[in-house]
């Protein structure tokens, strides 16, 4: 019972900042989407295939 004890006293401060730091970043940090981006900066990309994580895949 005490290895759950001192393991709590461990682990939980690091949940709960992570957390209080989501919840942070989530409120004011606004985002916006990768092809957003990609309009903005005038960026005609052709399509490719790309290979990722072990299976082949298209990127617009």
């Amino acid at each position: 019972m005490w290895a759950l004890t001192v393991a709590a006293i461990y682990l939980v401060p690091f949940v709960v900042i992570g957390w209080a730091a989501k919840r942070v970043i989530d409120r004011y940090m606004h985002g916006s989407h990768l092809s957003d981006v990609h309009d903005l900066a005038g960026d005609k990309r052709r399509s490719r295939k790309m290979f990722l994580l072990g299976s082949w895949r298209d990127e617009p």
